[in-house]
């Protein structure tokens, strides 16, 4: 979970949506910030290639991980998206993580912003 996260944090901090893309199975279920779901890593790569350049994630820690069997694993992560004029969204991840190959590949994403309010 630790290398995946790390390397998602550098691809996203570098704007890279190639990069980010390659991070996912080839039919990934995603939910980011958008109000859809999307699916596969094409539409993973035209997510990334809209956010802003200059968005930063930011204090990105694990908070829990867990294995299911040697094939997967999954947890949460604590992220904090910022940018340089003050704006800032602090979420939590919901991974689900697929072994292939020698790696991980992201099987499941999920974001869900962080509220005082319930």
């Amino acid at each position: 979970m630790h290398q995946v996260v790390g390397r998602w944090v550098a691809a996203f901090n570098s704007h890279n949506p190639a990069e980010m893309a390659a991070l996912f199975a080839s039919d990934v279920l995603f939910q980011g910030l958008g109000p859809e779901p999307l699916v596969g890593r094409d539409a993973v790569s035209d997510y990334y290639n809209a956010v802003p350049p200059y968005r930063r994630a930011v204090g990105v820690g694990v908070l829990h991980a867990y294995a299911i069997g040697d094939d997967v694993a999954g947890g949460f992560v604590d992220v904090t998206f910022r940018d340089p004029a003050d704006w800032e969204a602090r979420v939590y991840l919901s991974l689900v993580l697929q072994r292939a190959g020698s790696g991980w590949e992201i099987r499941q994403y999920h974001v869900s912003r962080v509220s005082d309010e319930h």
